[in-house]
Protein backbone atom coordinates (compact mmCIF):
# COMPACT_ATOMS: atom_id res chain seq x y z
CA UNK A 1 0.00 0.00 0.00
CA UNK A 2 2.79 2.41 0.86
CA UNK A 3 4.47 1.63 -2.45
CA UNK A 4 1.32 2.70 -4.32
CA UNK A 5 1.18 5.99 -2.41
CA UNK A 6 4.86 6.57 -3.13
CA UNK A 7 4.39 5.87 -6.84
CA UNK A 8 1.26 8.03 -7.11
CA UNK A 9 3.09 10.93 -5.46
CA UNK A 10 5.83 10.68 -8.09
CA UNK A 11 3.63 10.48 -11.19
CA UNK A 12 2.94 14.21 -11.63
CA UNK A 13 6.55 15.36 -11.11
CA UNK A 14 7.66 12.58 -13.45
CA UNK A 15 5.23 13.77 -16.15
CA UNK A 16 6.30 17.41 -15.75
CA UNK A 17 10.00 16.59 -15.99
CA UNK A 18 9.38 14.23 -18.92
CA UNK A 19 7.71 17.02 -20.90
CA UNK A 20 10.45 19.44 -19.89
CA UNK A 21 13.28 17.12 -20.95
CA UNK A 22 11.46 16.13 -24.15
CA UNK A 23 11.12 19.79 -25.08
CA UNK A 24 14.77 20.46 -24.31
CA UNK A 25 15.73 17.41 -26.37
CA UNK A 26 13.74 18.79 -29.33
CA UNK A 27 15.44 22.19 -28.84
CA UNK A 28 12.22 23.98 -27.95
CA UNK A 29 12.25 27.05 -25.74
CA UNK A 30 10.14 25.36 -23.06
CA UNK A 31 9.51 28.50 -21.00
CA UNK A 32 8.25 30.49 -24.01
CA UNK A 33 6.06 27.57 -25.10
CA UNK A 34 4.64 27.35 -21.57
CA UNK A 35 3.86 31.06 -21.31
CA UNK A 36 2.34 31.08 -24.82
CA UNK A 37 0.10 28.14 -23.87
CA UNK A 38 -0.90 29.80 -20.60
CA UNK A 39 -1.82 33.01 -22.45
CA UNK A 40 -3.87 31.02 -24.95
CA UNK A 41 -5.67 29.31 -22.06
CA UNK A 42 -6.46 32.69 -20.48
CA UNK A 43 -7.90 33.96 -23.78
CA UNK A 44 -10.13 30.87 -23.96
CA UNK A 45 -11.33 31.46 -20.39
CA UNK A 46 -12.13 35.10 -21.18
CA UNK A 47 -14.03 34.07 -24.32
CA UNK A 48 -16.26 31.55 -22.55
CA UNK A 49 -16.67 33.44 -19.26
CA UNK A 50 -19.89 35.29 -20.26
CA UNK A 51 -21.63 32.05 -21.20
CA UNK A 52 -20.49 30.38 -17.97
CA UNK A 53 -21.84 33.28 -15.93
CA UNK A 54 -25.12 33.06 -17.86
CA UNK A 55 -25.38 29.31 -17.23
CA UNK A 56 -24.67 29.67 -13.53
CA UNK A 57 -27.26 32.44 -13.26
CA UNK A 58 -29.86 30.31 -15.07
CA UNK A 59 -29.18 27.37 -12.75
CA UNK A 60 -29.54 29.61 -9.68
CA UNK A 61 -32.79 31.11 -10.98
CA UNK A 62 -34.27 27.68 -11.76
CA UNK A 63 -33.32 26.31 -8.39
CA UNK A 64 -34.60 29.26 -6.36
CA UNK A 65 -37.78 29.75 -8.40
CA UNK A 66 -39.42 26.66 -6.96
CA UNK A 67 -40.01 25.09 -10.36
CA UNK A 68 -38.54 21.82 -9.08
CA UNK A 69 -41.32 21.58 -6.51
CA UNK A 70 -43.76 21.39 -9.40
CA UNK A 71 -41.83 18.51 -10.93
CA UNK A 72 -41.80 16.64 -7.63
CA UNK A 73 -45.62 16.60 -7.69
CA UNK A 74 -45.87 15.11 -11.20
CA UNK A 75 -46.65 11.39 -11.28
CA UNK A 76 -44.99 9.51 -14.16
CA UNK A 77 -45.99 5.90 -13.60
CA UNK A 78 -43.17 3.95 -12.01
CA UNK A 79 -40.52 6.54 -12.93
CA UNK A 80 -39.66 8.45 -9.72
CA UNK A 81 -40.78 12.07 -10.00
CA UNK A 82 -37.82 13.31 -7.96
CA UNK A 83 -35.53 12.35 -10.87
CA UNK A 84 -37.16 14.78 -13.33
CA UNK A 85 -35.39 17.86 -11.94
CA UNK A 86 -32.14 15.90 -11.92
CA UNK A 87 -32.55 15.07 -15.61
CA UNK A 88 -33.28 18.69 -16.46
CA UNK A 89 -30.54 20.20 -14.29
CA UNK A 90 -27.97 17.75 -15.63
CA UNK A 91 -28.34 19.44 -19.02
CA UNK A 92 -27.02 22.69 -17.56
CA UNK A 93 -24.75 22.05 -14.60
CA UNK A 94 -23.00 19.02 -13.21
CA UNK A 95 -22.52 20.57 -9.78
CA UNK A 96 -26.20 21.54 -9.49
CA UNK A 97 -27.19 18.05 -10.63
CA UNK A 98 -24.84 16.56 -8.05
CA UNK A 99 -26.52 18.69 -5.41
CA UNK A 100 -29.93 17.36 -6.50
CA UNK A 101 -28.58 13.81 -6.46
CA UNK A 102 -27.35 14.31 -2.90
CA UNK A 103 -30.83 15.58 -1.99
CA UNK A 104 -32.25 12.35 -3.44
CA UNK A 105 -29.74 10.36 -1.40
CA UNK A 106 -30.72 12.28 1.72
CA UNK A 107 -34.47 11.82 1.26
CA UNK A 108 -34.66 8.39 -0.38
CA UNK A 109 -31.30 6.85 0.41
CA UNK A 110 -28.42 5.97 -1.95
CA UNK A 111 -29.52 2.32 -2.16
CA UNK A 112 -33.13 3.19 -2.95
CA UNK A 113 -34.60 2.77 -6.42
CA UNK A 114 -34.42 6.56 -6.97
CA UNK A 115 -30.89 6.76 -5.57
CA UNK A 116 -29.61 4.02 -7.85
CA UNK A 117 -31.24 5.53 -10.93
CA UNK A 118 -29.83 8.94 -10.00
CA UNK A 119 -26.33 7.45 -9.75
CA UNK A 120 -26.59 5.74 -13.12
CA UNK A 121 -28.20 8.83 -14.70
CA UNK A 122 -25.23 10.96 -13.65
CA UNK A 123 -22.96 8.51 -15.46
CA UNK A 124 -25.13 8.16 -18.56
CA UNK A 125 -25.84 11.84 -19.24
CA UNK A 126 -23.90 14.98 -20.07
CA UNK A 127 -24.08 18.68 -19.30
CA UNK A 128 -25.15 19.45 -22.86
CA UNK A 129 -25.57 23.23 -22.70
CA UNK A 130 -22.40 23.78 -20.69
CA UNK A 131 -20.35 21.51 -22.96
CA UNK A 132 -21.75 23.06 -26.13
CA UNK A 133 -21.13 26.60 -24.91
CA UNK A 134 -17.57 25.84 -23.86
CA UNK A 135 -16.55 23.94 -26.99
CA UNK A 136 -18.40 25.95 -29.60
CA UNK A 137 -17.42 29.31 -28.12
CA UNK A 138 -13.79 28.29 -27.75
CA UNK A 139 -13.58 27.62 -31.50
CA UNK A 140 -15.99 30.46 -32.33
CA UNK A 141 -18.49 28.15 -34.03
CA UNK A 142 -21.89 29.76 -34.55
CA UNK A 143 -23.74 27.02 -36.41
CA UNK A 144 -24.24 23.96 -34.25
CA UNK A 145 -26.43 22.20 -36.82
CA UNK A 146 -27.71 18.95 -35.36
CA UNK A 147 -25.59 18.93 -32.22
CA UNK A 148 -28.27 20.07 -29.78
CA UNK A 149 -31.08 17.76 -30.95
CA UNK A 150 -28.72 14.78 -31.05
CA UNK A 151 -27.29 15.60 -27.62
CA UNK A 152 -30.78 15.92 -26.13
CA UNK A 153 -31.80 12.59 -27.67
CA UNK A 154 -28.61 11.01 -26.28
CA UNK A 155 -29.35 12.41 -22.82
CA UNK A 156 -32.92 11.16 -22.91
CA UNK A 157 -31.61 7.77 -24.00
CA UNK A 158 -29.23 7.79 -21.05
CA UNK A 159 -32.06 8.56 -18.64
CA UNK A 160 -34.25 5.80 -20.08
CA UNK A 161 -31.34 3.36 -20.08
CA UNK A 162 -30.54 4.22 -16.45
CA UNK A 163 -34.15 3.49 -15.47
CA UNK A 164 -34.28 0.14 -17.26
CA UNK A 165 -30.80 -0.95 -16.15
CA UNK A 166 -31.62 -0.32 -12.48
CA UNK A 167 -35.06 -1.87 -12.92
CA UNK A 168 -33.59 -5.01 -14.51
CA UNK A 169 -30.67 -5.41 -12.09
CA UNK A 170 -32.24 -4.35 -8.78
CA UNK A 171 -36.00 -4.24 -9.37
CA UNK A 172 -38.27 -1.43 -8.14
Amino acid sequence: MEAMIYISNLIIPFMVFSVLFFGIGKRVNVYDAFTEGALSGLRTVLNILPSLIGLMTAVFVLRSSGIFDIFYKIHMGSFPANLIPLGIMRLFSSSAATSLMLDIFRTSGPDSFSGRIASVMMSCTETVFYTMSVYFLSVKATKTRHTLPCALIANMSGIIAAYFIVLKVFGP
